[in-house]
């Protein structure tokens, strides 16, 4: 009997999630990436072609209960596995949007700061921190490799960033591996024509922090924004 061959197709369909996202693909194909993870080495492109045939929609295999998933054939197993992902998406979407715990006390942003350049200090690194108007840090990572001097960093990316999250205010830090926590010019430059392109979109730079030697100073402490 004729066997099909999907070896290699699990890789190129993980690569492609890798490079493109989750959004290029069929409501069955990302039911079928998912059920990777419950089904080993099983053609799940038919499984899930099959549930969506059932079923009408993604949203409605989530939905579905677990004697109906069983019913269509799954195993308890993975039939758990699908049902977890809607009380999963409302855990993150209240954790992010209803969670008070997650206002952000200012008072602690040096601190905050050296914490995220742990690991990070031996060499040049822009990290940008987004806050929404409640006070919610939305967006916090580095999105340059090296120092403001060496002209890497994109004033389009920062406010991409802050219009992609809505941001009200926002945070801009960046290290010095040689150890002195102190602003070129060419930082004071940056920072201005930063501040300026933020504010054209209704977000307010709070500060730019140097980092060095476990030690962080404030742009707007010293006067200097």
């Amino acid at each position: 009997m004729y066997k099909a061959d999907h070896s290699g197709h699990r890789a190129r369909m993980k690569k492609k999630l890798l490079e493109q996202g989750m959004d290029v693909f069929e409501q069955h194909e990302v039911l079928e990436i998912l059920l990777y993870y419950a089904v080993p080495q099983r053609n799940t492109n038919d499984m899930a072609k099959n549930l969506i045939d059932k079923f009408g929609s993604i949203s409605a295999v989530f939905d579905a209960s677990m004697e109906a998933l069983r019913s269509a054939g799954l195993s308890e197993h993975q039939a758990l596995l699908l049902k977890m992902l809607p009380d999963i998406t409302r855990l993150y979407l209240s954790d992010k949007h209803d969670n008070g715990d997650k206002v952000f006390d200012y008072s602690q942003m040096p601190s905050y700061i050296l914490d995220r350049f742990i690991g990070n200090e031996t060499a040049e690194n822009v990290l940008l921190v987004l806050l929404d108007k409640k006070g919610k840090i939305v967006f916090s990572g580095m999105i340059e490799n090296g120092d403001l001097g060496s002209a890497n960093i994109s004033i389009r990316k920062i406010v991409g960033h802050a219009i992609n999250y809505s941001a009200g205010s926002a945070v801009l830090a960046h290290n010095h591996p040689s150890g002195l926590a102190l602003p070129s010019k060419q930082d004071l430059y940056v920072t201005r024509d930063i501040k300026n392109a933020l504010e054209s979109v209704g977000v307010v730079l709070l500060d730019h922090y140097i980092v060095a030697d476990h030690d962080c100073v404030s742009l707007a402490e010293s006067g200097l924004i």
